[in-house]
């Protein structure tokens, strides 16, 4: 049996390393591919009630703009089409459908070149014995996200966020740990920090791209504790 910790476990635990510190992300503009959904709609009203800038993206720029005044004018949130929001932000989540995934990030491909990307996309199935992950030829949506932007810095995050505690404005805070995985560690820790602006979230490296299937899947699971238990889980990671 193999443990959580590594196979050769030191006689007595080391003081911790003092946390590093993240880079200051307050200026960076954040585009939601997706924003008209529940999970992109929730991510871009939080990001952008932490003051980050937020431009909402869909295929039909009016959809995107009428998520955008949805949220309110007092802050500040644009729509746009797909492309104009991938050329204009400086990291771009992608929380579209996971059958529209690779037709929307094949296309982008030119304008998502250099920018941070961070794929929150969870391929899952249902049927009547409830959700089941789905595995993609590459491994994960964010492996796939990564193939088709050769030229981007793929990140992956935000998968285990309630999309009904996002879009509810009276809960001012979601005390969850948000798992961050990539390849750089500068577009991870960036990815940590945008986190860390959303009162509650913290962010937590968890791995390269290659351990992204694990937690994508892991959302299937937490939609089956949300049905029993009538709740909206999230994920906390102690000792660190």
């Amino acid at each position: 049996m193999t443990s959580l910790d590594s196979a050769t476990e030191p006689a007595s635990k080391p003081a911790p390393k003092p946390a590093r510190e993240l880079p200051d992300v307050s200026q960076l503009v954040v585009g939601v591919l997706g924003g008209t959904g529940d999970q992109g709609r929730g991510l871009a009203l939080r990001l952008a009630r932490a003051g980050q800038q937020v431009i909402i993206g869909s295929r039909d720029a009016a959809r995107a703009e009428a998520a955008a005044a949805g949220l309110g004018d007092g802050l500040g949130v644009r729509g746009a089409d797909n492309a104009t929001v991938a050329r204009e932000s400086d990291v771009v989540i992608v929380a579209v459908p996971w059958d529209g995934h690779a037709a929307t990030l094949s296309a982008l491909r030119e304008e998502l070149a250099g920018k941070i990307v961070v794929d929150c996309v969870n391929p899952l199935g249902f049927d009547k014995q409830g959700a089941y992950a789905l595995k993609p030829e590459e491994g994960s949506a964010a492996q796939q996200a990564a193939a088709l932007l050769p030229d981007s810095r793929v990140t992956a995050a935000f998968h285990h966020l309630s999309a009904v505690l996002l879009q509810d404005e009276s809960v001012e805070r979601i005390d969850t740990d948000v798992m961050v995985l990539g390849e750089e560690r500068a577009a991870t820790d960036v990815v940590q920090a945008l986190a860390e602006r959303i009162p509650g979230m913290r962010g937590v490296f968890a791995g390269r791209l290659r351990n992204a299937h694990q937690v994508e899947a892991l959302v299937a699971n937490l939609i089956s504790v949300n049905r029993r238990y009538k709740a909206h889980a999230g994920l906390r990671i102690t000792d660190v």
